[in-house]
């Protein structure tokens, strides 16, 4: 099962996504499609800052929401996150605080992220990490 970072969803969202990303999900289960709350909060913060929220907003709830499982950080991931977060500034290596929710989150749930910003969560230990941007 696979949890989806906001880059991934935000390709799907543009005029014209990227073509094997799109090959991929079709031959997913919708069962084994995850988004985060993050996420969410991520994209609504994207559409109210740009010049059509009205569309942007439409979108996540007409084409996005209806085809995804929503998934929160909840105590396991909480107690993920402020581990990975205190590791990460102990080596000098931190990392946004989204990140590392969407991140605890998919550790917690047993769920390998998908995100092509590969630089950052290659850096949390443990996390199953893959790009479907780079195959």
């Amino acid at each position: 099962m696979y949890l989806f970072d906001t880059d991934v969803i935000t390709n799907i969202l543009k005029k014209r996504p990227l073509p094997i990303l799109l090959a991929r999900l079709e031959s997913l289960p919708q069962q084994h499609q995850f988004i985060t709350t993050i996420t969410i909060s991520e994209i609504v913060y994207g559409a109210y800052k740009s010049n059509r929220p009205r569309f942007h907003l439409q979108n996540l709830e007409e084409i996005l929401l209806p085809r995804v499982n929503v998934i929160g950080l909840d105590l396991k991931a909480g107690w993920i996150c402020g581990r990975l977060r205190a590791c990460l500034e102990k080596e000098g290596q931190p990392l946004p605080l989204a990140d590392l929710e969407i991140a605890a989150i998919a550790m917690a749930n047993d769920l390998c992220l998908v995100s092509g910003n590969t630089r950052h969560f290659s850096r949390i230990p443990g996390i199953r990490l893959e790009n479907w941007f780079a195959e």
